[in-house]
């Protein structure tokens, strides 16, 4: 008996590299040099990544890791090929971004309420009314825009998400002008089957490529929910490197699903990344070194011994 997928998997992902920011935002202890994140970034364009979320221009209050990304994007080497984008929750922030030079920025909603009020102090219509003069000001400047949605599918606050709230939140992104828009498992409890039914009803109204998929490993579920979504047809995926990060408004949220375990499963599958494996695990160990924390890629580890 021959045992095939429902359709044919797509021949390349995107891969979005959200280490350095995502990732780092998340660390505890002293700020990390601005020269020690620029260098991180021009490994991982190195490795073959061309798409790299390098910085967040918030508030230092909020998230102080963030507080150099001005400096870093001022001392990294860039290349032509890779976009460098940064989070730009308001227009002071988008202003900061712009002057960094910056190829895109990312503006994000939460499907829940309790989520976006711990985040954002305000509602989930409130903040994506924030956020429309920022969508409008980046496109008006010639920056492309990403949505973000968090907790697509479990809520720390609230428990279980209703997937069309997901879809209503998602397609508001959209009508604001993100050219895509990454659902975000933030707290890692989703399962195959229930990040179906989210995608079922985002589907509905967004081209599933212009969907992203952003899965946490809390509970060890990343990659089988990766492959979820890569056979409903999804084409990008975002994931950190050495599986640094988590969220920091989501207690338990141990970690990103690691760049290493995400590209070594697609190259498994014969989906090609333009990622060197080999050169990106060298530089999943060298920033877990220098952070002092144990490297979060089975696969880095696998390889590196």
């Amino acid at each position: 008996m021959t045992i095939s997928t429902a359709r044919p998997l797509t021949k390349h992902v995107k891969v979005v590299e959200v280490g350095p920011r995502d990732g780092l935002q998340n660390e505890s202890g002293p700020m990390l040099g601005a020269a020690i994140k620029a260098n991180l970034i021009d490994q991982l364009a190195a490795a073959g990544l061309t798409h790299i979320e390098a910085a967040a221009f918030v508030h230092p209050k909020w998230v102080p890791q963030m507080a150099n990304s001005a400096e870093v994007l001022k001392l990294i080497t860039r290349h032509k090929h890779v976009s460098y984008s940064a989070l730009t929750p308001n227009m002071r922030g988008l202003e900061r971004a712009l002057e960094a030079g910056v190829n895109e920025v990312a503006v994000f909603g939460a499907a829940s309420e309790s989520f976006s009020q711990r985040n954002t102090n305000c509602s989930i219509a409130e903040s994506l009314t924030r956020f429309e003069p920022v969508a409008k000001a980046a496109l008006d400047a010639g920056l492309k825009v990403r949505g973000y949605v968090s907790v697509v599918v479990d809520c720390p606050y609230e428990g279980a998400v209703l997937p069309s709230v997901v879809a209503q939140v998602a397609e508001q992104l959209m009508q604001m002008g993100c050219y895509e828009v990454s659902l975000g498992d933030t707290i890692g409890t989703a399962t195959p089957g229930r990040m179906l039914e989210m995608l079922n009803a985002v589907s509905q109204n967004i081209p599933m490529h212009q969907l992203a998929g952003h899965c946490h490993n809390t509970y060890g579920q990343a990659l089988a929910n990766v492959l979820t979504m890569l056979e409903a047809g999804i084409t990008t995926f975002d994931s950190s490197v050495a599986g640094l990060g988590g969220c920091p408004y989501a207690k338990g949220a141990s970690g990103n699903l690691a760049t290493e375990d995400l590209v070594y499963m697609l190259h498994g599958l014969g989906i090609t990344t333009g990622i060197q494996l080999d050169r990106l695990v060298r530089v999943g160990q060298n920033i877990s070194d220098i952070l002092g924390r144990t490297n979060g890629s089975n696969a880095g580890q696998a390889l590196n011994a």
